[in-house]
């Protein structure tokens, strides 16, 4: 099965998460890629394959050689956001040679260049989009395929290598993708995700990051009476907002710029409930926003003289920079690879987090490297099938390596 084929089997099997399940995994959808995965492990004659029945699949290609190679292992999540729909996906391949892609006919949607520009660094490659109406889940199906392509390719060339792990997990998108995740029993030095963008993205620091959840108690009155009694739950809401800085807002930030983001709210005039994540890759700055935060939440408390407002706020994972720099081989071992195969290494921090974040804190250090695609979590998604080919050549060549 080559790569591209593989890739499109796993994103026909929708794997949306959801973040309001309690369940391990959080939608036992998942569960069908899994034990796909793990037969194919099998079928492919590696060891020690397991899965534990809460979306994680572990597998090990034992080492081949007397030399000394670190045991390293490669990680990927089976898990598509829930912003948006990933079923019934209909991936197309299209041959691009620039321009304009129409997506739906039917329904008139085009990924133009003008709103994508990017994909003028595609033309003459072959591009794996949706038909407007999902996502595609290359974010991070695209690792997937690329992990199991590399790995079956070592096991049946017989080049020489150490033990190599292989780790899929579940749940990545909602932030519970390391909960379960087995560090002592995987068994590897030192580990890499593949869930990143373009080719050539290596990442070795993300946000520090944190959750919000303020929950607000009004007092609902009959409009026609409610002159000095009612309490908008929804106009507190957005009065909260309003102090918000809107300078330190996702779509005023890039790079090493910090944020709040009002990632959901809901309710009525009796209550209402906003959801913040809270995200700096500056340790200091992360631990002010939440002071912040809570001082927002204070203030409007204060300022109607009663406890309107409960502010939860819950730490979700940390920048693994400081852990990953005492370990700059690692590092290096991605950047090396990717010049021998004739990729130029961009370093670059995510802004965002990956399972690697929390897995470097659970002892496993685990930076990230690029699967190939772009636009994740809309229906604007695509990968590029020349660029996981290219992918799985780097992760050959990061496991081949002494």
């Amino acid at each position: 099965m080559n790569i591209l084929d593989r890739f499109v089997e796993y994103a026909r099997i929708s794997t949306n998460s959801n973040e309001y399940s309690e369940s391990a995994p959080s939608t036992s959808k998942q569960l069908v890629l899994c034990e796909l995965l793990e037969k194919q492990l099998k079928e492919a004659g590696l060891s020690d394959v397991r899965s534990d029945g809460r979306g994680y699949v572990y597998a090990k290609l034992p080492a081949n050689s007397t030399r000394r190679f670190p045991k390293i292992g490669f990680i990927a999540h089976v898990d598509t956001s829930p912003d948006m729909s990933d079923e019934n996906i209909k991936p197309q391949v299209v041959e691009y040679k620039g321009g304009d892609i129409t997506l739906n006919e039917e329904l008139g949607i085009k990924m133009t260049v003008a709103d994508f520009p990017n994909l003028k660094n595609y033309v003459n490659e072959h591009l794996v989009v949706t038909d407007g109406t999902t996502l595609l889940g290359a974010d991070d199906k695209a690792g997937v395929a690329e992990i199991m392509d590399a790995v079956i390719r070592i096991k049946e060339s017989g080049v020489e290598h150490g033990d190599i792990m292989v780790g899929f997990t579940p749940d990545e998108e909602i932030g519970r993708g390391a909960d379960l995740f087995d560090v002592a029993g995987f068994g590897a030095d030192f580990a890499y995700t593949v869930d990143g963008g373009a080719l050539g993205e290596i990442e070795y620091e993300n946000f520090n990051a944190a959750s919000a959840v303020l929950n607000i108690k009004g007092v609902s009155i009959h409009p026609g009476s409610a002159k000095n009694k009612m309490i908008n739950a929804l106009t507190v809401a957005r009065e909260i907002d309003t102090l918000v800085p809107a300078w330190e807002r996702p779509e005023h930030t890039e790079k090493y710029e910090g944020f709040f983001h009002l990632n959901n709210m809901s309710g009525g005039v009796e209550e209402a409930r906003m959801k913040y994540i809270i995200r700096d890759h500056d340790r200091a700055k992360f631990e002010e926003k939440k002071v912040r935060m809570q001082r927002i939440v204070d203030y409007v408390n204060q300022k109607y003289g009663r406890e309107l407002i409960t502010c939860t706020i819950i730490d979700t994972y940390y920048n693994m920079r400081e852990l990953v720099e005492t370990s700059p081989h690692i590092v290096d071992r991605a950047y090396n690879a990717m010049k021998a195969c004739g990729v130029e290494p961009v370093i670059i921090p995510i802004r965002g987090g990956t399972d690697g974040a929390r897995l470097s804190y659970m002892g496993l250090l685990c930076p990230n490297i690029c699967t190939g695609g772009e636009n994740f979590h809309g229906k604007f998604e695509f990968v590029s099938v020349e660029r996981m080919e290219k992918i799985s050549d780097i992760i050959i060549k990061m496991l081949t390596t002494e």
